[in-house]
């Protein structure tokens, strides 16, 4: 089943690092059958109090492999460059078997 690794990004403290990441992160994304889904945009809350601020969604073909990406030496530079350059909270999480989802 698939899986998503969704990043909230809360802060930019370093504009060039992260641009310097954003430049250099698809490629390793992709080399492990990641393909962005959501960049950025306008969030509305309609339930609850959570607010997202920069979000960004990643499918993965799986949650192994989306673990294996997010942990890999491939991109361990390239996260270290994120996080010395802004604040963000991030999950990954697998799709649930649903009836929902076959409508």
């Amino acid at each position: 089943m698939a899986a998503y690794a969704l990043f909230d990004n809360i802060e930019v403290s370093d504009p060039d690092k992260l641009a310097e990441y954003a430049s250099r992160v698809r490629a390793v994304v992709e080399s492990y059958g990641g393909a962005y889904r959501a960049v950025g945009g306008q969030v509305d809350v309609l339930e609850g109090t959570a607010m997202l601020g920069y979000p960004v969604l990643i499918e993965f073909p799986d949650l192994q492999t989306a673990h294996r990406w997010y942990d890999s030496p491939d991109y361990r530079e390239l996260k270290a460059l994120r996080q010395a350059g802004s604040r963000a909270n991030a999950i990954i999480f697998e799709t649930a078997p649903s009836d929902l989802l076959d409508a």
